[in-house]
Order: structure tokens, then sequence, then C-alpha cells
């Protein structure tokens, strides 16, 4: 290839552009513009069997990822998500008294929820419906999923604390069992925006008779 000084002053633009960049753009930079189409032709030659190439789009220029490599290019990142105290709370009560419904977890919650901790859980892949209760509405039951199981490193739910061993580990005196779930998983980032649950008799609420 003739390396010649228009050829460098093309392959440099192209090379420091953000974006394609338009042919006149290139031509308004060369020595002897009458020679871009040889010129450019000649890059595009140079650059057609290694990592990158030189393309045109309509009227612009520009060097891209060769589409024999771009798949080995592709990096995938885990990113932490935060989770409410909110979320963590119908979490936990979702995990001590599923199937469950979202009117009794409010019930045992005590205050009125957005669709948000439900749907935030549903998409980190913790809890999924699981049918619908026989009453009037049929409103959905949740459930905890395999994901959840893996996730906080347990067997299977039996595995949860039960209301004795929360009481050994003093959580009721100034935390509560969602308190133990976020231990479980001591790895991870939660947030803590919203009041919690710090009453023994909250806790009796929502864990299982088959815990205690």
């Amino acid at each position: 290839m003739n390396t010649d000084r228009d050829i460098k002053i093309l392959e440099a633009i192209l090379f420091a552009s953000n974006g394609p960049v338009e042919e006149e753009d290139l031509k308004a930079k060369m020595l002897n513009r009458n020679n871009f189409q040889s010129e450019i032709i000649n890059l595009q030659k140079f650059y057609e069997n290694r990592g990158i190439n030189l393309i045109k789009t309509g009227k612009k220029w520009s060097f891209r990822t060769s589409s024999e490599i771009k798949d080995n290019l592709t990096i995938f990142k885990t990113q932490k998500r935060k989770v409410s105290r909110a979320a963590l709370e119908t979490l936990a009560i979702i995990a001590y008294q599923q199937p469950i419904t979202r009117s009794e977890i409010e019930n045992i919650r005590g205050v009125q929820m957005g669709r948000g901790s439900i749907d935030h859980l549903m998409e980190i892949g913790w809890i999924k419906p699981s049918g619908r209760k026989n009453i009037p509405g049929k409103p959905t039951l949740w459930i905890t999923t395999d994901l959840f199981i893996e996730h906080f490193g347990i067997s299977n739910i039996s595995d949860l604390p039960s209301k004795d061993e929360l009481k050994a580990s003093g959580f009721f005196e100034k935390r509560s069992a969602i308190a133990t779930i976020t231990d479980i998983a001591n790895n991870e980032d939660f947030a803590e925006n919203d009041n919690t649950i710090d009453e023994e008799e909250n806790i009796d609420d929502f864990i299982s008779s088959n815990n205690t």
C-alpha cells in the first residue's frame, strides 16, 4: 500500500473520529483531494482482512470491528442491584408464608404496597406467580424461586431460620427476619429506605407454623 501523506491523513482522521466522517470533510484535509477515491479504496483494502474494517455508509466512512470477530468481543458485566427495605420485607413474608397474595402481604406489613416491590423481585428472579387463590377476585399467589434458594445459599425453604432460632440470635430485639435473609447474602449491597419491622408480634405474623 502506498503510505503517502494523504493516506496517513485519512487514516488518522478516521481513527480519531467518534463516528462516521463525511467524504467532503475527508477530502478537505487532503493535499490532493482529486486522489481521494483511489486513496480511500487503498486504505479500505489494507484493512479488509484485519480486526477492523473501513466501511462506507452513504457518503460517510468509518472504522468498524470486523464482523468475523465481533462475537469474541462481547463483554458480560455483573451489576449489583440495590434492594429496598420494602422489597426485602415483601421477600421475607413470601419466603415464610408462600403461597401468599399481595393483599395478605399488605395485611402483614401493615401498609399498602405499590407494584414496585413485587416487580423488582420478579425482575431479579427471586419470586414468581404460582396460580391464583380460590377467593373472590382470584388474586395471584406468590412463591419464591429456585434462584432465591440458590442465591441465599440454602438447600430448601425449610432451611430458613425458625422463630426460636431468630429469638436465640437476638433478631427480635433490634431486627426483623428480613435482616436474617440479608445476612445470608452478606455480600449484597442492600438499600434501606423504608420503615423496618422490629416488633416480635409482626414477625409472629409471617413465620409459618412449620418453622416454629
